[in-house]
């Protein structure tokens, strides 16, 4: 239930907003807008992507809640998605598991678009993780799934946003890629994933500004709900350009939140080399090693040359010969 109140002083008005669930009485979110009578429209605007905003992460966090206090034999196509989704999201080692019970919903509907470009991401996710037995074969799956959700759900956001995660991490063209992410915001500007989604395309394509903006969209859409690893983005950013001292916090914070995903690791053991603080590095590789036996990743989606070197030479420096 959204409930709240409006309030003006002179040419200044103040909209109060909170989200409350109906049922236990629990505040999921609450928040507060100023802005003056002239600009009132502008701020009608705000207060509905704040809310919107919230409310989806949220509406998905309780239909998981809800899919996994069903039996297993009960489950439909869509448990088996929803239950992926809460894994997927909790923690990087039961990606395999996520990707079984996504196989799974696909073999109930071969055409089940938000399965199909989810399980694309999960490819992606296995090789970044150094989980992907044959390379090739998970970009060939990927770029499959992902082609396949398209056509089958071609004006579906949240699977316009996977799919491009998966084919611009496997090589496709990035702006058509950068289209397809940029068309879901186009159909729902609230999508906090989707804004981390065209962060992290537009930091492929070397747009490192935008990659930023697009990053902090997403963290005031869904401050709470976990819908990527926006500070790694961040991160890497800052890193890419050479910003040491700035990227450094946020890749520490994103190791914090999950700390077996390995690319916050590589992003920080480069900027630690490049900063000249070489035991830090070495640290930090040593904890890579022990999530991945890929310290230097097998792909490198950055298709800047300079961003490219950037990034490797620092991760080769910090791991130096053994790699």
């Amino acid at each position: 239930m959204l409930e709240g109140s409006v309030r003006k002083a002179s040419q200044r008005v103040r909209i109060t907003g909170q989200l409350v669930d109906a049922l236990s009485g629990a505040h999921l979110w609450a928040d507060r807008f100023d802005g003056s009578l002239e600009d009132i429209f502008e701020l009608q605007d705000r207060v509905a992507s704040s809310v919107a905003g919230v409310i989806e992460p949220t509406l998905q966090a309780a239909e998981t809640a809800r899919s996994t206090h069903r039996p297993t034999n009960d489950l439909t196509a869509y448990d088996l998605y929803l239950r992926a989704h809460a894994l997927f999201f909790s923690s990087s080692a039961l990606i395999p598991e996520v990707l079984r019970l996504l196989d799974q919903a696909i073999d109930r509907d071969p055409d089940y678009g938000p399965a199909l470009a989810f399980a694309a991401n999960c490819c992606v996710r296995l090789v970044i993780d150094g989980r992907s037995k044959n390379l090739e074969a998970s970009s060939r799956k990927a770029s499959g799934l992902a082609q396949h959700a398209l056509e089958v759900a071609s004006d579906d956001p949240s699977v316009l946003a996977n799919a491009a995660v998966a084919l611009a991490y496997f090589g496709g063209d990035i702006g058509a890629v950068i289209r397809l992410a940029d068309r879901a915001l186009a159909l729902n500007p609230s999508f906090a994933r989707g804004w981390f989604i065209s962060g992290l395309v537009k930091l492929f394509a070397g747009h490192i500004d935008r990659a930023i903006e697009n990053a902090g969209m997403s963290l005031r859409l869904s401050p709470r709900a976990r819908v990527g690893q926006p500070f790694n983005l961040i991160g890497a950013a800052h890193l890419l350009s050479r910003r040491f001292e700035e990227a450094l916090p946020n890749l520490l914070f994103s190791i914090q939140e999950d700390p077996i995903f390995p690319e916050p690791y590589r992003h920080l053991a480069a900027c630690y080399a490049h900063m000249g603080r070489f035991e830090e590095a070495k640290d930090i590789v040593t904890r890579l090693r022990s999530i991945t036996p890929d310290v230097v990743p097998r792909i490198v989606p950055y298709r800047n040359p300079d961003h490219r070197e950037l990034f490797l030479s620092g991760l080769r420096l910090a791991a130096g010969d053994a790699t």
